[in-house]
């Protein structure tokens, strides 16, 4: 029997966010929670044109990375706000795998997922638009957020606390 990952830490940029991401990281392993992060900066993915690419064309990449991702139980995502919403980069992986073939649903329906933070600000408008969007897709969203930037750090019990919330979450089974 295959052991199923139980943690994926997605990171859309490779500054505070990708740092934010290792504190997670670093917790899930005291807290004995296999896991690991997915660099959004370290993929060769073209932006999406729904002009130029089609469900017969996904980048081997995506194809990949989905398979990891359905495998995967639990999902944090940490992003930067960027312009008052989402930044460009997981917007863009986001439209990728939601194209990806006609289970991308099943990808997102019922799929625990936290959401966090290191911004300039609060990053308010990034969590708000992030939580709509997974919604959207059915995506399980914890109601617990982290909010990090310059003047207030991540701090430690709040990383062990939204992880031990998305823990106790259980997939949803949704056909």
């Amino acid at each position: 029997m295959e052991n199923k990952p139980k943690l994926i830490i997605i990171s859309a940029s490779n500054g505070n966010n990708l740092q934010l991401s290792r504190q997670f990281l670093e917790k899930s392993n005291q807290l004995k929670i296999s896991g690991e992060i997915l660099d959004l900066t370290e993929l060769t993915l073209p932006l999406y044109n729904p002009r130029i690419h089609s469900d017969k064309n996904i980048p081997d990449e995506v194809t990949l990375l989905k398979e990891k991702l359905f495998k995967t139980e639990k999902w944090i995502i940490c992003a930067p706000e960027y312009n008052g919403s989402i930044p460009p980069i997981l917007s863009n992986f986001i439209a990728w795998l939601s194209i990806s073939g006609d289970d991308f649903r099943k990808l997102f329906n019922g799929q625990p997922i936290a959401i966090a933070t290191f911004s300039g600000g609060p990053g308010i408008e990034l969590i708000t638009s992030l939580r709509i969007q997974l919604a959207h897709l059915g995506g399980q969203i914890l109601g617990r957020h982290l909010s990090a930037n310059y003047k207030k750090p991540a701090e430690e019990k709040s990383i062990e606390d939204i992880l031990k919330r998305l823990m106790q979450m259980k997939r949803l089974n949704i056909d």
